[in-house]
């Protein structure tokens, strides 16, 4: 007899709330990045690199969204405060610099990293399409971060604190978002 595990259906609808609000997250984090590279830093480099990883970002939100509507859950109650938060985190960073640019991505894809490892060790094989989808998102996020640091990601002095920021605002978010 094969017993299949079964995925809880209120960790399910946390999980896909604070995905959809993630993903979302990250687009207005490229977008608050890339309004600062066409005003103040001009960088084509970067921007190029920049617009690359927010396509990945576009795909994983699209896909949360259709979840959200398919499975007629509700999203966070947050995400307009997370689009500002977003675009102003991607903005300022950015202003500092190329090195706090990459960092911020680096420092969320870390926290994302461990996040969706999370979900996907706890959904069951009855949602198996969703796991495969969390483990494709997860490697996009994980090759972002190794862009972030070939990029010029630092921690080292100031930017450690800023690392730091960051990764606690991120999973203030998670845990927020997962709820309401």
């Amino acid at each position: 007899m094969c017993l299949m595990k079964k995925t809880d259906k209120k960790k399910l609808e946390e999980f896909i709330r604070v995905d959809h609000a993630g993903e979302r997250g990250a687009i207005k984090i490229y977008e608050g990045q890339l309004l600062a590279l066409n005003t103040f830093n001009k960088d084509e480099k970067l921007k190029k690199l920049i617009e690359d990883m927010k396509v990945h970002e576009e795909e994983h939100s699209e896909f949360f969204e259709k979840e959200i509507n398919k499975r007629n859950i509700k999203p966070t109650k947050f995400l307009k405060l997370w689009d500002l938060l977003g675009i102003g985190l991607g903005f300022g960073s950015t202003v500092l610099g190329k090195k706090a640019a990459m960092l911020c991505t680096a420092s969320v894809e870390e926290v994302i990293d461990k996040h969706y490892q999370n979900q996907i060790d706890q959904i069951g094989d009855d949602e198996i399409e969703l796991k495969k989808k969390i483990i494709k998102f997860r490697e996009d996020e994980l090759h972002h971060k190794d862009i972030a640091f070939d990029e010029g990601a630092s921690k080292e002095g100031l930017y450690k604190i800023l690392d730091g920021i960051i990764k606690t605002g991120s999973k203030i978010a998670i845990k927020i978002s997962e709820k309401y």
